[in-house]
């Protein structure tokens, strides 16, 4: 059963949309706010996300781009606000789809099961070491006791060392898979995110990402 985060400051809205989504199987997990709500995808599983634009304390523009930051989800923005500037900050903000308010229920369904097919296409980006699992997609490290969410970067670097355990990489290599070849930045930020993973990962004792001197970086199984 997949599970929706609907957003809506409008407690009248959110209890409608749960109605619907629910009536359609789906699993429901409500934030009356972009601030909640960032605090709920770091406790669940979040499949898909329904975001109102109009919200206090962090509204649906920011909470879309922050989402973006962490998760690789299809997100639906609901709102009253139907201009066509609108409709473009949303989609630059990182929305998959746009729905004005008022709405068909139907139409809503219809819309969060073609985003879900859509995502759901996609190849799963797993890497299994051990007993840790690096799930890309979701962004999250977990064994049988721990669980920690990335951010993308993080995520996609730590994807690459593990996917060949045991391989240096150079920094260079590693900013041409991760930042892109025309990357103009400081080739210390692949240093800056070692740091942050290390501190992420530093329940795994199962694995460990080591420095080769003068050369670059490399992931090891850790045998117990």
């Amino acid at each position: 059963m997949n599970t929706i985060l609907v957003v809506d400051d409008d407690a009248h809205i959110r209890k409608l949309i749960r109605l619907y989504l629910e009536n359609s199987q789906y699993q429901v997990v409500e934030a009356e706010d972009g601030q909640v709500a960032i605090d709920l995808l770091g406790k669940h599983p979040i499949d898909l996300a329904i975001i109102d634009v109009m919200m206090p304390h962090v509204d649906g523009y920011e909470l879309t781009q922050d989402i973006r930051n962490y998760l690789d989800i299809p997100i639906l923005m609901v709102t009253a606000k139907g201009e066509s500037q609108d409709k473009v900050k949303g989609f630059r903000s990182g929305t998959d789809d746009y729905l004005v308010k008022p709405f068909d229920p139907v139409e809503l369904i219809l819309r969060v099961e073609a985003l879900l097919k859509r995502y759901n296409i996609r190849v799963e980006d797993k890497i299994n070491i051990g007993s840790v699992t690096i799930d890309k997609e979701r962004l999250t490290v977990h064994n049988e006791v721990h669980s920690v969410l990335l951010k993308k970067k993080e995520s996609e670097l730590l994807f690459v060392l593990a996917s060949s355990p045991g391989k240096i990489f150079t920094r260079n290599q590693l900013i041409e898979k991760i930042w892109g070849y025309d990357y103009q930045g400081d080739e210390r930020t692949v240093d800056v995110h070692i740091k942050r993973l290390r501190e992420q990962l530093a329940e795994f004792d199962e694995i460990n990402i080591t420095t080769v001197r003068g050369l670059g970086y490399r992931l090891e199984e850790v045998n117990g």
